[in-house]
């Protein structure tokens, strides 16, 4: 099997040795610290470094040492060890709290996307162009393209009706996208991206074209029922979900039955197979 060789860590820190681990119940990269301290610092004892780095956030109310993990780790002896780890965001605050040479290129990376963010807030035009560039990038065509964006407007037109429906919280939202997938794919959302080997990438860029348009078919069923009998409230609208991926379930089963086989695919667009980590993550209190 071959590992992700284009992984945000390992570009960032050229390919130094920094410990990730994937965590799938929450579905993020926990990074070790005193690794990230290591190469940033240049520091020949990091383990000090970090003790000393992290009195002085906590000291300043740096949320990024109350949000600190420990994780057990594989040293360089082969022995596992507590070690604290943080999320993505939680490794370029501590970068960011780092003065180093090693650290400057990251800080101008990070003012820079800053800047592009806050251009994007007077021009929104400009997100969807680096859309369309990093799917360019990545080899989808035009017309693949298209579509991807057609199917982010029709999943934003699906959220509005929830959110008027009573809807706020990303975990709801979370809650009905999985009925409607369930209901015609037999999965949540997480379950189908492990099925496909995929983390943090798009579901939807992992998918066949009948897998797409099953998916499109199940959400936009859901968004005309939601208008037509207007739920409140999520156990309502959790009915509504499951009817629109019935719809969805009964136009799959009908091509499974004329295809003479599954049109769930585990198949993915990625050219990199990820490899599991056997860990064991302890939230400190």
């Amino acid at each position: 099997m071959k590992q992700d060789k284009l992984h945000l860590v390992n570009k960032i820190f050229n390919n130094e040795t920094i410990r990730t681990v994937w965590n799938k119940e929450e579905e993020k990269y926990f990074i070790s610290v005193v690794d990230i301290v290591g190469v940033i610092s240049e520091s020949n004892n990091p383990q000090t470094y970090w003790r000393v780095l992290k009195k002085r956030l906590k000291d300043e109310g740096n949320e990024t040492v109350t949000n600190c993990n420990a994780l057990k780790l594989k040293a360089k002896d082969g022995k596992y060890r507590i070690t604290d780890v943080v999320d993505i965001e939680g490794m370029f605050r501590i970068i960011e709290s780092i003065p180093s040479k090693n650290a400057e290129p990251i800080k101008k990376w990070l003012a820079k996307l800053g800047s592009e963010r806050i251009d994007e807030t007077f021009d929104p035009s400009i997100a969807v162009q680096r859309a369309i560039d990093l799917y360019r990038f990545k080899g989808y065509d035009e017309e693949w393209i298209s579509k991807r964006i057609k199917g982010t407007q029709d999943r934003k037109k699906l959220t509005d009706v929830w959110k008027d429906g009573g809807i706020t919280e990303s975990k709801e939202y979370a809650i009905l996208t999985n009925e409607i997938y369930k209901e015609w794919s037999g999965m949540t959302a997480k379950q189908y991206k492990s099925y496909k080997g995929i983390r943090k990438e798009s579901l939807r860029d992992n998918m066949s074209d009948i897998e797409v348009a099953l998916a499109d078919l199940g959400e936009i069923a859901t968004r005309e029922l939601a208008k037509e009998h207007k739920p409140n409230g999520l156990t309502q609208n959790k009915m509504i979900a499951k009817m629109g991926g019935h719809a969805a379930k009964v136009a799959k089963d009908d091509i499974e039955k004329n295809l003479g086989k599954s049109v769930i695919s585990s198949q993915n667009n990625l050219n990199y197979q990820y490899l599991e980590k056997k860990s064991e993550l302890e939230f400190k209190k």
